[in-house]
């Protein structure tokens, strides 16, 4: 055993015994440029009924740390060391015990509930699947079984519901069904792998928290692979950061959070926007970019990235030591940091002027409707929404998923047909444009999505993928200058020149963003729809894009409508803030104001279910108030009745108004 995998055990050997011990896990993939060592040297422990939290940015080797311990792994990929699981070590099992462990001992909650479940089986047959393998009951007691466990995570009606298909229920909801699945056979360890990224921060309350009830009630140890702080600090109990195929640190949480012994760590921690603090000017960045696994540094592989380095540290790998009994480093002056750190001096934004003269959108009653089945009423996906968004602002559009944020972004952008309502651009009504003018609509309307890889085609380089929409509007005379403002617009953007001649495969997340950025500005708009730009990147990268946004703002006079479920985000970047529910609009009211004293209980229950990425507040803060989730079809009366805790039988009577409870503070509430 080398010495950083035994630091690694020894930080932690105080407290067991050890349900699961990683020592000296190597995990190395032969590609055609070479052997990439994804894991190199880490060592881990967890006990049962202990929440051990592995975060880092992606591609640290998180995940495939965790596919190592089921043996899960790809062909081309070689594993070394020892997992010991209940005094047997998985690695030196043969191929046919293995069925036997995983799902019985060992489950795991995959990332995307929609490619975990089989859309074509229903959720029922899969959580009777492993009952009927595993434990030999027959089709009547693993049917009732798994009603019980569909209902013990939440899924309402589970009687009804267990014969759905995955199609049939909202994205929280499969992953319940995939929770339901893994607790089936009782096991003795749950590996949940970023199991709500793509969700709700009410849908993560409301998941994480039955996951960590079932850890403590059962004595199930959960390994949570995560790269949001805010749900590290609030679930797990200790924390152990990765970055390029190592541990950096390894803490119990409140330590950890309190004063971090590797740069990294406090880089990551000073990058998340907080609810808990003023609202800075900028956000902090870790600049430049994980090393390359095939060409990694002879030293510290943080040193290039790193304000605290010294010559040592480009000479030395250091190994993870023990700073204290239960702290480890793998940074040659952890014990510095351990006595002083760099101040991080954050300044206070200062309020924004009061925009002036007309705005450059205006919608009014915007209402968007889906056909559904014959004799079925129409879906309303959006009723009419008024707003405005004035020239050089952004508007943020929050909301949890299904309540037609994206909708409204694509109504916009005239994806989308409006039912009903006006949108005015420019003095234009947009609703009415077409041919040549809605060209030119287009041309000063632009959008960033959510999945920049999905969204940048696969066989273009990036000079052709910018370059494109320069050529199809004749805005440049020949292939020399659309190369030029191809250049000049990645240089706006961050990234290289020379990149134009990479395909989106050979970037990294947030340098595909940084392409799709480019890609907007190919056409100079005026206007952009960010739709959930940052929600799928890492902390670090998220800073770094949110900063070029505004950056760009600044610069070119941009008008945003930027949608998330970030409220920390959108509380950095917005200027006036619109909440959504169920297509309708709760709340509205400029950002300080909003986050300030919160008016409409929808609002306050999406604030409460926000993480603050620090254990000592998490502990004084009263549990997230989560009462179920919304409806496809509303009841009568006020959309969000159904979970309000202020709700009387007058608020299923009639929809509540948009009106103005103090100036430029709009809320729908009767209540109010």
């Amino acid at each position: 055993m080398d010495g950083a995998a035994a630091a690694g055990l020894a930080v932690s050997a105080a407290t067991g015994p050890w349900l699961l011990e990683v020592e000296n896990l190597r995990v190395s993939f032969a590609t055609p440029r070479g052997s990439v060592r994804a894991v190199d040297g880490v060592s881990w422990r967890i006990k049962a009924g202990e929440v051990l939290a592995l975060v880092g940015e992606s591609g640290c080797g998180k995940s495939v740390s965790a596919l190592a311990v089921l043996r899960l792994l790809a062909d081309n990929a070689r594993a070394e060391g020892r997992v010991i699981f209940d005094g047997r070590d998985l690695l030196q099992l043969p191929a046919a015990a293995l069925p036997a462990i995983r799902g019985r001992d060992i489950a795991m909650i995959f990332q995307d509930p929609a490619s975990a479940l089989n859309p074509v089986l229903r959720i029922g047959f899969q959580v009777m699947e492993p009952l009927r393998i595993h434990l030999g009951m027959n089709a009547a007691a693993a049917r009732a079984r798994a009603i019980e466990l569909l209902g013990r995570v939440g899924i309402p009606d589970a009687a009804r519901r267990i014969d759905d298909y995955p199609h049939q229920l909202s994205g929280g909801m499969r992953q319940r069904v995939v929770i339901a699945t893994a607790i089936a056979c009782n096991p003795r360890l749950i590996i949940a792998d970023e199991p709500t990224t793509a969700l709700d921060v009410t849908l993560q309350a409301q998941i994480l928290g039955l996951l960590r009830d079932l850890a403590s009630e059962q004595g199930i140890a959960l390994l949570l692979i995560t790269h949001n702080l805010g749900i590290v600090a609030r679930y797990a109990d200790r924390v152990s950061v990765m970055y390029a195929a190592r541990i950096a640190e390894e803490a119990p949480a409140a330590a950890l959070f309190a004063r971090p012994l590797h740069p990294y760590t406090a880089g990551l921690l000073r990058a998340v926007p907080r609810l808990d603090r003023p609202r800075g000017t900028r956000l902090e960045t870790i600049e430049g970019v994980p090393p390359d696994l095939l060409a990694l540094p002879s030293g510290c592989r943080f040193a290039p990235r790193c304000a605290w380095r010294i010559d040592a540290c480009a000479q030395r790998l250091p190994d993870l030591e023990a700073v204290t009994p239960q702290r480890a480093s793998a940074c040659l002056r952890a014990a510095e940091l351990d006595t002083s750190q760099p101040a991080v001096a954050v300044a206070t934004a200062p309020s924004a002027a009061e925009p002036s003269g007309a705005p450059l959108l205006r919608v009014q009653g915007l209402s968007v409707h889906y056909r559904r089945g014959r004799g079925q009423p129409p879906l309303r996906a959006v009723s009419g929404m008024s707003f405005d968004i004035p020239r050089g602002r952004t508007l943020g559009l929050v909301g949890e998923s299904g309540c037609g944020k994206t909708t409204v972004g694509r109504a916009l952008l005239r994806l989308e047909t409006a039912a009903a309502g006006s949108i005015v651009f420019d003095g234009a009504e947009v609703t009415q444009l077409s041919g040549a003018a809605l060209r030119d609509y287009r041309r000063g309307a632009q959008v960033i999505f959510q999945d920049p890889y999905h969204a940048l085609n696969p066989r273009m380089s990036l000079g052709a993928i910018i370059g494109e929409p320069l050529r199809v509007h004749g805005l440049v005379p020949d292939a020399a200058a659309a190369r030029a403002r191809v250049q000049e617009l990645l240089l706006q953007v961050g990234l290289s020149p020379d990149m134009a001649a990479r395909y989106p495969h050979q970037l990294s997340g947030g340098q595909r963003q940084r392409a799709g950025i480019a890609r907007a500005l190919a056409l100079q708009p005026s206007f952009i729809v960010c739709d959930e730009p940052v929600s799928a990147l890492d902390v670090s990268i998220q800073a770094q894009i949110v900063n070029l946004l505004e950056d760009l703002q600044q610069k070119l006079g941009l008008s945003y409508l930027f949608i998330a479920h970030d409220l920390a985000v959108v509380r950095h970047i917005a200027d006036r803030v619109l909440v959504m529910y169920l297509g309708q609009v709760m709340e509205m009211a400029d950002r300080d104001a909003l986050y300030a004293q919160p008016l409409h209980p929808y609002t306050q229950l999406l604030l409460d279910a926000v993480p603050v990425p620090d254990p000592a507040v998490e502990a004084r803060r009263a549990p997230p108030r989560i009462a179920g989730e919304a409806l496809a079809v509303p009841a009568p009366g006020c959309v969000f009745q159904g979970r309000c805790p202020r709700a009387t039988a007058e608020c299923g009577e009639m929809v509540p108004p948009l009106r103005e409870i103090k100036s430029g503070h709009y809320a729908a509430c009767l209540k109010l």
